[in-house]
């Protein structure tokens, strides 16, 4: 099928992409005797500035590097079956297909992937743009590469009611690829990158659609993986095509403070921190940058700053040999030049959560001007570059000390398999990974020592889920530094966090208004939905049985080829997923009582419906206050045990129970498929919430008074609201939690006896 985004090929005919290389009868065995032949590439159209255009010769002579000549004949058989899959496509730009896949190959190599992987890299478009199938793949080459291909390519053969949706169910079914073998996402990345390298044929819409899908999802994964060359060619690629004004004014800018002196003045630390190595005899590089474009803009706007507020625009870096060096280094810079305040990470000793490490301090420069410089060894180096690509391209190489990157992408992995068990939908999944995908700022300690990186103002329950799931779905109370403090509190760097748990605990869905980590969110949300569903089914099972009373059955003696055909009829797999769907409000519990009682005759289930109240008289369903999210209590009105009350079916949410005597019901009278007949049980359990209004004079202390009162009577006091009615008088709005209807009683006395008190009202919200 057609491609729908950067990669769209016209099927236009095109020229063979290198004449005498493409066929399916080209040697294949000697790839050096090939070579000649490649070297002249028919006429091509323009291509934009700076662009490099690989040769398969080019190619293969890179491999020579590091791969044995039997694999390099591997991935040139590779090449000559994508380019005859290709044939007659042709990419935006309109040059030949096949161009594109050798580029992603060439990056991949420049990574040092192995061979298996530069295959899949040049046949990742096939089964998404050509006829070849994914088990035409595995026979040709082997199932590995064909489940390679299979997980970079989109979802394209299945209906989808956006392109969001679209969008987000593939990226979902790539991360999950991603899962089983990361060189997926290897892939993916090398693939995109080179599309924004050549993105200027794309339509401007394109242009800016393609580009915050980068800043958004792929760059941040390139960081998540430490791949930092990659992340940074494509942050400032997508910066310059979604926000060119932003990025021309912040150039600018630069040019401006730095002008001519800005070569100079990177020159001139660069020459002191070499000549003070040189004096204390260590041995090590000494680079200077000026920072990219997308990093200083976002330091801008994260931390809201006018550009002549940003000081450290200008980056050195030292590398020395060993860790202990490091820190020498440190010291000799810090003598050097004036250290800013507060302005010093040690990430060595707590490695960012890609692996990165590195000493950064910041420093006061020549002409004033803030500098920072970062100090690591050789091997933290290679970590930093190229990240999880480091397992390929440095192997027989050492790692530093508490840097592992494939162990910390395992984990971010095993996060993503859990994001995914408890997500609703891809689109769910994919925010949830947007969130996950920013690199954690705070570092918090467990008692035992053990360092946990989170997102900065990550709470206490955060941590407590980024420990486990089951510390988080039990947490009942907390201690920061041997202090209690509340599971809402923000977590700093540096503190010590002690998670305390009881069995019987859950989650509360309150949690979701401060939890900030998507694997926080994503448990919670999970749990939560999972109660909710066995909620429902209890609910929807006593729903189902008190409409079958009146008709002489009950759920146990239903015959059981009418409820197999029933199910069959409304496409449910199971009686539990019936029960479900009554209780949550989807299905109604007297249709399909009738139903399957058989007592329906001829008479329609449409018709049904249209029932009044005195042709079915079901039994009541008692209300105990204990059914969860499935029962809700109408804020309008806010029915308490006591109360006259009945219930409307609320789709997807339940039954929502309000006073009989509510307004809000008015439209529902005699409606039998919108009501349904509830009472209070004999015995409710918990609090309830209810309003009351106070009017009082305007007397200092009066309100101390009236929450003592109510307070005195065990009850407790959700909010209050103070609305001024003119300087003698004012209004008093409590919600409190009540147990019945007389309870309210007496509080409503108790409030009546305090001689500031006017009048005391419940409230009923139309």
């Amino acid at each position: 099928m057609p491609r729908t985004d950067e990669a769209t090929a016209d099927r236009r005919p095109a020229a063979r992409p290198e004449s005498g290389a493409v066929g399916p009868d080209a040697p294949v065995q000697k790839v050096q005797a090939l070579r000649p032949l490649d070297r002249t590439p028919p006429v091509e159209p323009p291509r934009p500035a700076g662009e490099t255009r690989y040769l398969i010769s080019d190619f293969c002579a890179y491999l020579e590097s590091y791969l044995p000549p039997e694999q390099i004949s591997e991935c040139y058989r590779a090449y000559l079956f994508g380019a005859e899959a290709h044939e007659g496509q042709q990419r935006k730009s309109g040059e030949p297909y096949i161009y594109h896949p050798l580029a992603v190959a060439r990056i991949l190599a420049e990574m040092r992937m192995d061979y298996q992987c530069l295959i899949a890299a040049l046949l990742h478009d096939v089964i998404e743009d050509t006829s070849v199938d994914k088990a035409q793949l595995a026979e040709t080459f082997s199932p590995e590469v064909a489940e390679l291909v299979d997980g970079v390519s989109k979802l394209t053969k299945l209906d989808f009611k956006s392109r969001a949706e679209a969008q987000a169910a593939s990226l979902q079914k790539m991360l999950l690829a991603m899962t089983r073998d990361i060189r997926v996402i290897l892939i993916k990345l090398a693939d995109r990158l080179h599309n924004m390298r050549t993105l200027d044929s794309m339509s401007p819409e394109a242009c800016r659609r393609i580009s915050r899908e980068t800043l958004d999802i792929f760059a941040p994964i390139a960081n998540r993986l430490g791949i930092n060359w990659i992340r940074i060619e494509l942050e400032d690629l997508g910066f310059a095509h979604y926000w060119p004004w932003r990025r021309r004014v912040i150039q600018r800018a630069l040019q401006v403070r730095g002008g001519g002196t800005r070569v100079e003045m990177i020159g001139l630390v660069e020459t002191a921190l070499r000549h003070a190595l040189q004096q204390e005899g260590i041995a090590g590089r000494v680079e200077g940058r000026q920072k990219h474009l997308y990093g200083i803009y976002r330091k801008m706007r994260d931390k809201s700053r006018g550009f002549s507020e940003l000081a450290d625009v200008f980056a050195f870096r030292v590398t020395v040999d060993r860790v202990d060096t490091c820190y020498r280094v440190l010291g000799l810079v810090h003598n050097l030049y004036k250290p800013v305040p507060g302005r010093f990470k040690d990430y060595i000793a707590i490695p960012k959560a890609n692996g990165y490490q590195s000493l950064h301090t910041a420093l006061i420069g020549p002409q004033g001007i803030q500098i920072e410089i970062q100090i690591r060894t050789e091997d933290m180096q290679r970590l930093a570059e190229s990240g999880i690509a480091a397992h390929w391209m440095y192997k027989s190489g050492g790692q530093s000390a508490g840097a592992n990157p494939s162990a910390l992408a395992a984990d971010w992995l095993q996060n993503l398999l859990e994001m995914q068990r408890d997500a609703g939908n891809s689109v769910e999944f994919l925010e949830h990974v947007k969130v996950d995908l920013f690199p954690g700022e705070v570092y918090v300690f467990t008692p035992k020592g053990r360092i946990h990186s989170l997102k900065r103002g990550a709470t206490v329950v955060d941590f407590a889920y980024a420990v486990h799931s089951d510390v988080g779905n039990t947490c009942v109370a907390a201690r920061i530094d041997r202090r209690m403090a509340p599971l809402s509190t923000p977590l700093r760097n540096g503190q010590t966090v002690e998670i305390i748990t009881a069995p019987g605990a859950r989650p509360n869905p309150g949690w979701l208004n401060f939890v900030v980590t998507a694997k926080a969110r994503v448990n919670i949300r999970g749990y939560l939905k999972n109660i909710k569903q066995r909620e429902a089914q209890a609910l929807g099972r006593r729903l189902l049985n008190a409409e079958l009373a009146p008709l002489g059955a009950e759920v146990e003696t239903l015959e059981p080829l009418r409820l197999a055909a029933y199910l069959e009829e409304v496409g449910l797999e199971s009686l539990e997923d019936l029960f479900g769907e009554i209780g949550l409000g989807n299905r109604l519990a007297p249709l399909i009582a009738r139903r399957l009682a058989g007592v329906e005759g001829e008479e329609s289930e449409a018709s049904a419906a249209e029932r009044d109240d005195r042709d079915v008289h079901p039994h009541r369903l008692a209300i105990r206050g204990t059914e969860g999210m499935v029962v809700n209590f109408a804020r309008c009105c806010r029915p308490i045990p006591g109360d006259a009350i009945t219930a409307v079916f609320s789709p997807g949410r339940g039954i929502v129970v309000h006073r009989a005597e509510c307004r809000n019901l008015g439209g529902l009278e005699g409606k039998r498929d919108k009501r349904l007949d509830v009472e209070w049980s004999r015995e409710p359990e918990g609090e309830f919430a209810t309003e009351i209004r106070v009017e009082v004079s305007n007397r200092r202390g009066v309100l101390a008074v009236i929450a003592g009162a109510i307070a005195e009577l065990g009850s407790n006091i959700e909010n209050v609201q103070t609305i001024e009615k003119d300087g003698m008088m004012t209004d008093l709005e409590f919600r409190i939690l009540v147990r019945s209807r007389h309870h309210l009683a007496r509080i409503m006395r108790r409030v009546r006896l305090i001689p500031l008190v006017d009048r005391i009202t419940r409230i009923t919200r139309s």
